[in-house]
């Protein structure tokens, strides 16, 4: 029986990839570097500013230029928010049906509340979740449990009793650690190398309407 349904924001609840590209995009022509497709960068949204500056630029943390390319890509990300940014489709309908049922439902992501609270606000989502917990909300962000267990503190809910959705494969162990059931969400970026299949989640589903039959409730 499941009271309580938690996701992940980018790749799952949201299609952010269209912001982050363009974010991305900017600094590569500030580098005078050429642009890259929305389908090239799509699989390395959900691993935000590591992911994009990797697939733009190569860099990883440990690179000399990394901080500096960070810090503007998010400043252009910041100046971005919710120009592109959309609900995936069926995540409307999902969130209504859940309201419905009486189980509330949360989100949990590793994007800092700097860029959470305004995403989730241009959303409309903000006033409706029963917890918005984000990757500087806890001392360790996913894959370790802290976050997930802290959104069931906030929302009075028990992590038995509840689910967590989410497109990467961090997200599935962070669940399992937290106690949670988990569902993979194959719609979303899924940017691991290993197929949402072989995450070991309790379920793998397609679109978002699937977790209705999760939740063992009529």
């Amino acid at each position: 029986m499941i009271d309580a349904v938690l996701f992940d924001l980018d790749g799952t609840l949201a299609d952010s990839a269209p912001d982050l590209g363009a974010a991305l995009n900017l600094l590569l022509a500030e580098e005078s570097r050429p642009p890259l497709a929305l389908e090239q960068m799509r699989p390395h949204a959900s691993n935000g500013v590591r992911g994009l500056l990797a697939a733009g630029f190569g860099i990883t943390p440990g690179n000399a230029d990394y901080a500096g390319f960070a810090k503007r890509f998010l400043d252009h990300y910041e100046n971005l928010l919710c120009q592109g940014t959309v609900l995936f489709p069926g995540v409307t309908e999902l969130l209504s049906e859940l309201d419905q049922r009486g189980v509330c439902w949360g989100i949990v992501t590793n994007k800092v509340q700097r860029f959470t609270l305004p995403l989730v606000e241009g959303l409309g989502l903000r006033q409706r979740a029963a917890c918005i917990v984000s990757g500087d909300s806890s001392p360790r962000a996913k894959p370790y449990p802290e976050p997930l267990l802290l959104a069931c503190i906030a929302a009075q809910v028990k992590p038995s009793s509840s689910l967590y959705v989410g497109d990467d494969l961090r997200d599935i162990v962070a669940g399992r650690a937290a106690g949670l059931s988990t569902a993979a969400a194959a719609y979303g970026y899924l940017g691991s190398d290993t197929p949402p299949g072989s995450w070991q989640a309790d379920a793998v589903i397609d679109h978002p309407a699937e977790i209705l039959g999760l939740l063992e409730i009529e």
